[in-house]
C-alpha cells in the first residue's frame, strides 16, 4: 500500500513539472499532466485512499479543461464522483457538472446517461433529488427528439413521485409520460398510464379529474371496450357509489395487481370515502325488515259478534 502512495505522489510530481512554464517553454503541457494526475488517481484508489484519488481525478479534469479537451475533462468528473459512494451527495454534484459540459459540448446523449447513472446513485438516500436528475435526463433527451429514451426517464420519475405520496406532482409527470407514448404511438402503455392516472387522483380525492382522465382516453385508439377501460368505468362508478366490494374487486384484479410495484400498492390501499357506508346502510336495511316481526293487527271490537 505504501509503494502505491509512493507511486501515485511520484505521478503528481511528473504532473505538476509538466504544469510549469519556463523562458523555453510558454505553455503548459496539459494533456502529459492529465495523464500523470490519472496514473495517480488510479494509485491512490488501490491504496484505499479515497479523498486523494478524488482530488487527483479533479486536477485530471482541471488538466484537461485546460487543453480544452472537455470530454476527458467529463470522465475524470464522473471518475472521481465514484471514488466514495459514502458521500453520494457531493458526487452527485460532480456528476451534474460533468454533464453540463457534456451538452455544452455536443454530447448530450452522455449527458443524460450521466444524469440517470446519478440518479439511481442518490435513489436510496435521496428521493426528490433523483427525481430532478431523472426529470433533467429526460429533458436532454426530449431537446435532442428521443422520446422513446425521454418518456423512460419521465416514468421513473413519476413513480419516486408517487412513492413519496406527492400526488399533485405524480399526476402532471403521468400525464406528460402519457402525451409521449402517445405522440409515439405506444397506446396501450397509454392505456396503463390512465390507470396509473386514475389511481393517483383517487387518493388524492379529486373523482372529477380522475374521470375526466377517463374520459380523454377515449379517444386513444383501442381504449374505449378495452379491459383497461371497463375496469376503469366499473372502478369509477363503485368509488361513487361508495361500493367498496366492486371497489376492491377491481383493484385485486390481476389487471391492476401486476402492473408497476408503486402503482400496484396504491391499488391495493384504495379506500373508498366513508368507508363504503351507503352499502353496509342498504346491507343493514334488509338484515333489519327480514328480522322485523309481522305488524299486530288491530283489534276487532266486534269480533265476537253483537251479542
Amino acid at each position: 500500500m505504501a509503494q502505491k502512495i509512493n507511486e501515485a505522489h511520484e505521478h503528481i510530481a511528473k504532473a505538476e513539472k509538466y504544469l510549469k512554464t519556463s523562458l523555453m517553454k510558454w505553455k503548459p503541457d496539459y494533456d502529459s499532466a492529465a495523464s500523470e494526475y490519472a496514473k495517480a488517481a488510479v494509485c491512490f484508489k488501490n491504496a484505499r485512499q479515497l479523498e486523494q484519488a478524488k482530488d487527483a481525478y479533479l486536477q485530471e479534469a482541471e488538466a484537461h479543461t485546460g487543453n480544452r479537451s472537455y470530454p476527458s475533462a467529463d470522465r475524470a468528473q464522473i471518475q472521481e464522483s465514484v471514488c466514495d459512494m459514502q458521500r453520494l451527495p457531493e458526487a452527485v454534484q460532480y456528476i451534474e457538472k460533468a454533464s453540463m459540459m457534456y451538452v455544452e459540448n455536443g454530447t448530450p446523449d452522455t449527458a443524460a446517461m450521466a444524469l440517470d447513472r446519478a440518479g439511481k446513485l442518490i435513489e436510496a438516500l435521496d428521493l426528490a433529488k433523483a427525481v430532478h436528475l431523472y426529470q433533467q435526463a429526460a429533458g436532454v433527451f426530449e431537446n435532442e427528439d428521443r422520446l422513446r429514451q425521454a418518456v423512460e426517464l419521465v416514468g421513473k420519475a413519476s413513480r419516486l413521485l408517487v412513492r413519496q405520496q406527492k400526488f399533485a406532482e405524480a399526476a402532471v409527470s403521468l400525464q406528460k409520460e402519457k402525451n409521449m407514448y402517445k405522440e409515439i404511438e405506444n397506446y396501450p402503455t397509454c392505456f396503463k398510464k390512465t390507470i396509473a392516472q386514475v389511481l393517483v387522483h383517487l387518493h388524492r380525492g379529486d373523482y372529477v379529474a380522475a374521470e375526466k382522465c377517463v374520459r380523454e382516453s377515449y379517444s386513444i385508439p383501442g381504449f374505449s371496450g378495452s379491459e383497461d377501460c371497463v375496469a376503469m368505468e366499473q372502478l369509477l362508478q363503485g368509488y361513487d357509489e361508495q361500493d367498496e366490494e366492486q371497489v376492491s374487486r377491481v383493484c385485486t384484479s390481476p389487471l391492476l395487481r401486476y402492473m408497476d410495484n408503486d402503482y400496484a400498492k396504491l391499488a391495493i390501499s384504495l379506500r373508498v370515502p366513508g368507508g363504503g357506508k351507503k352499502k353496509a346502510a342498504a346491507a343493514a336495511a334488509a338484515s333489519g325488515d327480514a328480522g322485523a316481526a309481522p305488524p299486530e293487527e288491530d283489534e276487532d271490537e266486534y269480533a265476537g259478534g253483537l251479542c
